[in-house]
């Protein structure tokens, strides 16, 4: 293995050696720094927490086991780069695309109750900001996208209609930073390709995210705006008040639950599902703040007489349009095991399911119970 010295500081490479010769300590300290930021690469392209991490797991083992091969011809980061899009292009061919529910099917009457959930694993997943280890501004002068802008719901909800290659030049490029040229040699292709595929990709994302990304809609209103926002609507679900919680709504607004397929549109329809269900008054209510997808979330827990407590429920991911709610994305983390649709107008009554506490509680690090 011959890393070029101008390429690396010293530090680097007597890492770079000593992990090639088989040194486990060397390669977790020369990996660390760059873990958040692939675990957050993954995520772009798979939209999924549980996959990304399955996806970094084994890019690391297949950079243990090639960095004996590493020839400094690139960039460690770039390498690494490398070896978790492809991790991530393999896993996107062996499962179908996660999305939300308003890509999976149309909205419902908001008279109707809510429907069976889908059991497959089709639906995105929240991610904790604090996982992702993000700061303010951009991985590289050449990107498109802020680091944050670059995990929004919106946005990587985009990212999972593209094709898997538009998808892996677009978060290269424009979130990351990385050049044409590079990206050439990341996938193995010609740069002409790349700037075809990116030209493609930039067309198709932009139809379906918002004008305004949610960073510039926080930064407009103020942290203080945010959290007097934030505050009102906990006020109005933790009183059932249905008017307050409507007139916090976009017109346009939506509302949906993953895993159900079920969602909602428009104030006033989803004003008249919430006081036939979340906000008749027959549940109890109360949220913890969090951040997830560098937008403001709300872990929701609902009251259990049995338990005498708070039990958790479901992430809440608002989204912002100027000062009012234009989505709220509740990522649910009852049981779907129930056969009977019935069982999902009582759907806080159901038990916790396990993984989805691990993605929607535990790894935001949220209390597991409130008194």
């Amino acid at each position: 293995m011959a890393a070029s010295p101008t390429s690396f500081t010293r530090e680097e490479q007597q890492l770079i050696s000593a992990a090639g010769r088989g040194d486990e300590v060397a390669f977790g300290r020369l990996l660390e720094p760059y873990r958040p930021e692939l675990l957050a690469h993954c995520y772009r392209m798979l939209g999924s927490l549980h996959d990304a991490e399955d996806a970094l797991q084994e890019a690391l083992v297949r950079a243990w086991r090639g960095l004996v091969r590493f020839e400094g011809r690139s960039s460690l980061r770039s390498w690494l780069y490398t070896i978790a899009t492809n991790v991530s292009l393999n896993a996107i061919a062996r499962r179908p695309k996660r999305v939300l529910p308003i890509d999976y099917g149309p909205a419902v009457d908001p008279h109707t109750p809510p429907g069976e959930p889908v059991v497959e694993s089709v639906w995105l997943e929240p991610f904790p900001d604090e996982m992702l280890g993000l700061q303010d501004g951009h991985d590289a002068p050449e990107a498109g996208y802020e680091r944050r802008e670059g995990i929004e719901l919106a946005f990587i909800a985009a990212l999972q209609h593209l094709p898997s290659n538009q998808r892996a030049v677009l978060i290269l490029r424009e979130v990351l930073g990385f050049s044409a040229k590079e990206c050439a040699e990341m996938l193995e292709t010609t740069v002409a390709s790349i700037n075809s595929a990116l030209q493609r990709a930039r067309a198709a994302v932009e139809e379906r995210v918002p004008e305004q990304s949610q960073q510039a809609t926080l930064r407009t209103l103020g942290d203080g705006k945010v959290r007097e926002l934030v505050d009102r609507y906990v006020d109005a679900w933790e009183r059932c008040d249905v008017d307050a919680f409507a007139a916090m709504l976009a017109e346009d607004a939506t509302f949906a639950m993953p895993p159900l397929a079920t969602w909602y549109r428009g104030r006033e329809g989803i004003a008249a599902w919430a006081a036939g269900w979340p906000l008749s008054g027959d549940w109890r209510w109360r949220t913890v703040f969090t951040r997830a997808n560098g937008q403001p979330a709300l872990a929701f827990y609902a009251w259990d007489p049995e338990q005498a407590g708070y039990l958790p429920f479901a992430l809440n991911v608002l989204t912002l349009r100027g000062s009012q709610i234009s989505d709220v994305t509740a990522f649910v983390a009852r049981s779907i095991e129930a056969a009977d649709p019935e069982a999902y107008e009582r759907w806080p009554e159901q038990p916790a399911d396990a993984p989805r506490m691990i993605a929607t509680f535990e790894r935001f690090g949220l209390p597991d119970r409130l008194d």
